[in-house]
């Protein structure tokens, strides 16, 4: 019984990891994203503003 209990446990919290680190760096990849993409709106600037 306390084994069936460990693997599911064991399970849970490798599920959890692999969640966390794909959270992780989907944050990480919207952040580059937003830097970039500003970047790119300040280096135009001149051409956007009327």
């Amino acid at each position: 019984m306390n084994e069936k209990i460990y693997k599911t446990m064991a399970v849970t919290g490798a599920g959890s990891i692999a969640l966390g680190i794909v959270v992780l760096v989907s944050g990480i990849v919207c952040g580059v994203l937003a830097i970039v993409s500003g970047a790119r709106l300040l280096k135009r600037k001149s051409d956007i503003i009327f």
